[in-house]
């Protein structure tokens, strides 16, 4: 049915991409529908990563057990407040589940309109970064460290739902063009911030002709 070995089966089981049942006498036992999610052919497209599948919640949790692992890494982080721990996990939610329901739209109207939210949460993460004193190399460590378990996240949900390689492939590629547009988002809200505050700490305008045409 798949055209693949017995061995392969067992492989793909093991590592949880097939749902088994074993016999009291040891012996595999596959549902039909189980096997028929390997097989592209029998789907318009793939299955849906959001919901039960992945969630928000799910790469916040593991975005900071990553954060934890990680922390030595990046002193910093040890300097934020509580609050502006919550503020920034708050930032990170809303960006995960317009990023994920990007990934899972079917059209590409309803896709752009998450991705240009996502792109949004991205940039307004920037400005709020540099609103806190955070350089720009630290504001990308962060949103790097995002990045990564999302990503995992991303694969193991993947598996779960049984996706072929083809389908692995083309999720985990839309994901990371998906992280390019949202760094440069990132690093734009940053820059914008940036420079506000630059000029208001500039105190009384410029009386130069240049600044004063700009005006």
């Amino acid at each position: 049915m798949l055209g693949v070995s017995t061995a392969t089966i067992r492989r793909w089981s093991d590592a949880g991409r097939l749902r088994v049942f074993t016999t009291p006498g040891g012996h595999r036992r596959f549902s039909r529908s189980a096997l028929q999610h390997l097989l592209p052919a029998d789907r318009a497209r793939r299955p849906s990563i959001g919901g039960a599948a992945l969630s928000p919640s799910r790469i916040a949790r593991s975005y900071r057990r990553s954060s934890r692992e990680v922390t030595a890494e990046l002193p910093w982080v040890l300097t934020l407040t509580d609050e502006q721990r919550i503020l920034f996990r708050e930032r990170g939610h809303v960006l995960a589940a317009s990023l994920l329901q990007y990934l899972d739209a079917t059209q590409p109207d309803t896709a752009a309109h998450h991705l240009n939210e996502a792109s949004s949460s991205a940039s307004e993460y920037g400005r709020v970064a540099a609103r806190l004193g955070l350089s720009l190399s630290q504001t990308v460590e962060g949103f790097l460290r995002f990045r990564a378990p999302f990503h995992h996240e991303l694969a193991v949900a993947a598996r779960r739902q049984g996706f072929d390689a083809a389908e692995t492939t083309d999720l985990l590629q839309a994901a990371e063009r998906a992280m390019d547009r949202l760094l440069v988002a990132t690093m734009t809200g940053h820059g914008a911030a940036e420079g506000t505050r630059g000029r208001a700490l500039q105190g009384a305008p410029s009386s130069d002709p240049l600044d004063a045409r700009d005006r």
